[in-house]
């Protein structure tokens, strides 16, 4: 019997650490050369996307080995693996000039999002996946107070992790500064913001900073930004997911953009 049902709303995935799973993650890893060490692949899988994952690993000379869905199981530490699992190499970080440098390889201003002290692996993983869908230059993460690219927010950003520069950082607020200095202009969200992200032309190089779950920006971040701009909010709800939030105004920067 299949095992890999759609998880209950509310119930947490844990991810085994160095594994990645779901046909997505799985393929987009490939597809990103991201270094997989060995796929399983569930006895009885042979159609639609699992037929491209076997022909890449194998392309790629990756072991590719059939095991039974509760083996999968197993080595994944969750059910919904949709019958592909890998061990997967740990991400290489990129230095904040990596992701300038991509900016001027595709001649465009610079579009960076910050994330300050985010916690939720989920939440990380959804911000790298919008930012790389919006054609964004790459993710700025904290070395410490933060999450950083786990096997779970690699499963949540379905393989976007691959494709996208992420630079971990140890002082978030010179980070800020020193992009300051290369003309990067620095938006904070913040519901309190000043200013609507309607009525902000963010079609110039800039780095959206995102705040944590629960308290947002850090003083000191805070202090750093250029500019605080806010999210109308028109119901009775005073606040959206940080995830959410990062991509309605990715998406605002991406139309002005156009």
């Amino acid at each position: 019997m299949k095992t890999d049902m759609p998880r209950p709303e509310g119930e947490p995935e844990v991810l085994h650490e160095g594994v990645i799973a779901g046909r997505n993650a799985v393929l987009e890893a490939l597809k990103g050369k991201a270094g997989l060490e060995k796929v399983y692949i569930a006895k009885g899988e042979n159609q639609g996307s699992i037929l491209r994952i076997i022909a890449l690993a194998r392309e790629q000379r990756i072991p590719i080995t059939e095991a039974d869905r509760l083996k999968l199981q197993a080595i994944s530490g969750i059910s919904t693996h949709q019958g592909v699992v890998a061990y997967l190499k740990q991400v290489d970080y990129c230095e904040v000039s990596d992701i300038m440098a991509v900016a001027k390889e595709r001649g465009e201003p610079a579009l960076i999002v910050v994330c300050d002290e985010l916690v939720d692996p989920h939440n990380l993983g959804a911000v790298i996946r919008t930012a790389e869908a919006a054609g964004a230059h790459g993710i700025i993460i904290p070395r410490h107070r933060g999450v950083g690219v786990t096997p779970a927010v690699t499963k949540a950003a379905a393989g976007a992790v691959f494709h996208m520069k992420i630079a971990k950082v140890t002082n978030l607020v010179r980070t800020l500064e020193e992009l300051k200095e290369q003309g990067v202009w620095i938006y904070g969200t913040d519901m309190a913001g000043d200013r609507s992200i309607f009525d902000t032309d963010l079609a110039g190089p800039c780095a959206l900073v995102v705040g944590s779950e629960g308290e947002g920006m850090s003083r000191l971040v805070r202090e750093t930004c250029d500019f605080l701009i806010s999210i109308p909010m028109r119901g009775k709800v005073n606040s959206l997911n940080a995830s959410v939030a990062a991509a309605i105004v990715l998406y605002e920067a991406v139309r002005g953009r156009r």
